[in-house]
């Protein structure tokens, strides 16, 4: 028996972005009818008149750790706050904390629509989050934060943290549940060594994973990283032959013309997260330059501890209002946003095939939405 979702408003997001009334069918865990008037046939009926049905959000840039550490770091910029507040309290996690933060975080997500996630994970008691992940009914990949370079303090040695990595893939890759899987995640270039960097490209090949990172997110990071390496952040990953794999790398805000098309050539996906770039002071990223060269772009609402939530409705309204006096009026739309926040985070998860719509054969990963609410009326525009 399934479950049929009768007479509900139904956002497709399919390749018409059709807006219409109908049902779905829910068999197993897939959808396996759309249309009008679909027959009961013994299936246990949700009468949705009146509501809205549409894919579940993705967010593609956040971190679980972090969901604790809410309000604690306020008007810091990256580096500092960054050294002073967020690397000493990642660290100072035991297994506990960990899982008080990702049951939070995730109770957030889901209560506000998001049902998959690129999660960045933590440098210890890395097993406690796909746990919490697993128990939530998510979506999502996540992986041990990978750092053996810069303050001692945090810093991993990089033989220990790539076979702590490879043992995790082997445990939750795909493994446990189809819904759970595994990115590795290097934290960033000033905090990787160029053996660590090599590891990564070798464990994504072996493997096929998502490789999720930040990238060019403030200018004294881009400063590091040109000193450290006499590269952009963009060009290093070109020039170690990371780009060649699934690379998604959150922020993009400070990166040249030169660097837009090499996220262009090389099918890099960018994890836009507004809220965060704005609370920390980085800057504005050029997102609707990365739209007119077909550079994928999804939506993140980063951690708790640099946003102070993790709600996408949010991201989509700041994603859309930062561009405007920037860019102009039409540079994001709507449409855009949605876009970015369903589709493009179904692309940055290479999930494309299974989510970020809903069409026949997809899998079940709906919301419904009421909007007969005092801030939604009149919603005449869906």
């Amino acid at each position: 028996m399934g479950i049929l979702l009768k007479n509900g408003l139904i956002i497709t997001q399919n390749s018409q972005r059709d807006v219409l009334p109908g049902d779905i069918l829910v068999e197993k865990d897939c959808i396996s009818s759309i249309g009008k008037n679909i027959s009961l046939n013994g299936h246990e009926v949700i009468d949705l008149a009146g509501r809205v049905v549409a894919p579940g959000f993705i967010q593609s840039h956040i971190h679980l750790c972090q969901t604790i550490f809410r309000n604690l770091s306020d008007d810091l910029e990256l580096m500092d706050w960054l050294e002073k507040i967020i690397w000493p309290l990642e660290n100072a996690h035991d297994e506990s904390s960990l899982a008080v933060s990702a049951q939070l975080g995730l109770a957030e997500l889901m209560l506000g629509g998001t049902t998959a996630v690129l999660d960045m994970g933590n440098g210890r008691h890395q097993e406690v989050i796909f746990r919490e992940m697993f128990n939530s009914g998510i979506r999502g990949f996540s992986g041990l934060v990978m750092m053996d370079r810069g303050n001692q303090a945090y810093q991993q040695k990089t033989g220990d943290t790539l076979e702590t990595t490879e043992e995790l893939i082997h445990e939750w890759h795909h493994t446990v549940t189809d819904r759970i899987g595994y990115a590795l995640a290097p934290r960033f270039v000033p905090s990787c060594s160029l053996e660590l960097w090599k590891g990564v490209r070798n464990l994504a090949e072996k493997y096929g994973l998502i490789i999720h990172t930040h990238s060019s997110e403030n200018r004294k990071e881009w400063q590091l990283v040109k000193e450290q390496t006499g590269y952009s952040n963009i060009e290093f990953f070109v020039r170690q032959d990371l780009a060649a794999h699934h690379l998604c790398l959150a922020h993009c805000i400070w990166v040249s013309e030169e660097e837009t098309e090499m996220l262009r050539d090389y099918g890099i996906h960018v994890l836009h997260c507004p809220s965060a770039n704005l609370k920390l002071g980085s800057g504005i990223a050029p997102v609707p330059e990365f739209l007119r060269n077909d550079i994928n772009v999804s939506l993140g609402s980063d951690g708790a501890s640099c946003n102070n939530n993790m709600d996408i409705f949010q991201e989509m309204r700041l994603a859309a209002l930062i561009q405007k006096p920037r860019a102009g009026v039409t540079s994001i739309t709507a449409q855009n946003v949605y876009d970015m926040a369903t589709l493009g985070g179904a692309k940055a998860l290479g999930l494309e095939n299974k989510i970020g719509s809903l069409e026949e054969g997809k899998k079940a990963d709906l919301i419904v939405l009421d909007l007969n609410k005092v801030h939604t009326i009149p919603a005449d525009d869906i």
